[in-house]
């Protein structure tokens, strides 16, 4: 008699889409969309959730693209595990990118166009990231893309803030992946990428100046004093590089909070909110 008791499909679902990791694609569609002006809560909340479909199905491509090398390495995804099978996965992560890209179709050609070469940006990463190096900056490119897609749906659309602050959450997503690559290994962590992760704060020094530098300070000190934080948990004998990644991908809604600190707008309590959800679902659904 097996008294193993499998998970339920919901579970399986919320495991393959990472959905811990959702508040972190809310807060770059906020923070783009503030930076291009604002506009209809509607928009907002139709590219938001259009994104977030991007985002579930290309996580559900990467245990798709990945099934062999988890099948040697990782036995407790759901495709090696038996939970679910690889064809569905497949299955699965078209059908949330294609519900995606029909969302953001409604809201005009410019954030189709963004949207189109996000989605192949996220093929593309989780098609050839176990094969080459440079995979990092395909991740950076599509969180970049994210942004992109989110102002191209506001009223002043895509601006140079907008590419300038974008690019430096490119970084940092380049950094914090390319850091992750040691994850699933014992080797040492290489720690030069870490570079990256200080891109936000750059950004903040050269760009958010006079009566906003207050402000870009004191977001500056909180991002920077997480980040560290997060680090130190790849430090020592009870090292845990897991959990370093996780809380740096949480560290995500802080960047973007950086990004729209000089403007202060009303929306900036979603992105705390949003920074203690990812943490509390990252207790019961693994963000990596």
């Amino acid at each position: 008699m097996n008294l193993i008791r499998r998970p339920s499909r919901l579970r399986i679902f919320l495991v393959l889409g990472r959905v811990s990791n959702l508040p972190t694609v809310w807060s770059d569609c906020l923070a783009a969309w503030v930076l291009g002006s604002g506009g209809s809560v509607a928009r907002l909340i139709c590219v938001t959730t259009s994104m977030s479909f991007l985002y579930v199905g290309g996580m559900f491509l990467n245990d798709a693209f990945d099934a062999d090398f988890d099948q040697r390495h990782r036995r407790s995804r759901p495709i090696p595990s038996g939970a679910i099978t690889e064809t569905a996965v497949w299955q699965w992560g078209f059908l949330w990118m294609i519900l995606g890209l029909l969302g953001v179709a409604w809201l005009g050609i410019a954030p189709l166009i963004f949207a189109l070469s996000l989605s192949a940006c996220i093929v593309a990463y989780n098609a050839i990231h176990k094969w080459t190096p440079l995979a990092p900056l395909l991740m950076g490119a599509c969180r970049l893309g994210v942004y992109l897609t989110a102002a191209s749906a506001a009223p002043d659309g895509v601006n140079g803030e907008i590419v300038w602050k974008g690019a430096a959450l490119a970084l940092y997503i380049a950094g914090l992946s390319w850091v992750a690559r040691k994850e699933s290994g014992s080797a040492a962590v290489n720690y030069w990428p870490c570079i990256l992760l200080a891109a936000p704060i750059f950004m903040a020094v050269c760009i958010d100046d006079g009566p906003s530098s207050g402000a870009a300070v004191v977001f500056s000190s909180v991002l920077a004093a997480w980040t560290v934080w997060a680090l130190t948990r790849s430090i020592g004998p009870t090292r845990n590089i897991g959990l370093m990644i996780s809380r740096l991908l949480a560290g995500i809604v802080l960047v973007d909070a950086l990004a729209v600190a000089r403007i202060g707008v009303p929306w900036m309590g979603l992105f705390p909110l949003w920074f203690a959800l990812a943490l509390l679902l990252q207790r019961f659904i693994p963000a990596t």
